[in-house]
């Protein structure tokens, strides 16, 4: 586990140990998603197989990916 502080405008920084492992670099994109226990912080890649057969966890995923592209198209 690790223990991360929250900045200014909200930001946090990845410990560099973590973005080694999942080859995070400077202005790669993560996927976020936030239930009732907390936040989960995913690499870009398509986090379905994070999850496994939860279906719960899977109709999340696709809810959020439905809310990005709508602010994608809301932003053009």
């Amino acid at each position: 586990m690790y223990r991360l502080k929250v900045h200014k405008k909200g930001i946090i920084v990845i410990p560099k140990e973590i973005r080694e492992k999942f080859n995070l670099k400077e202005g790669d994109e993560v996927n976020v998603i936030v239930d009732d226990e907390g936040i989960y912080i995913f690499p870009r890649d398509d986090i379905r197989k994070y999850f496994g057969s939860d279906k719960d966890a899977i109709k999340a995923l696709n809810i959020l990916e439905e809310e990005r592209r709508r602010e994608r198209e809301s932003s053009t």
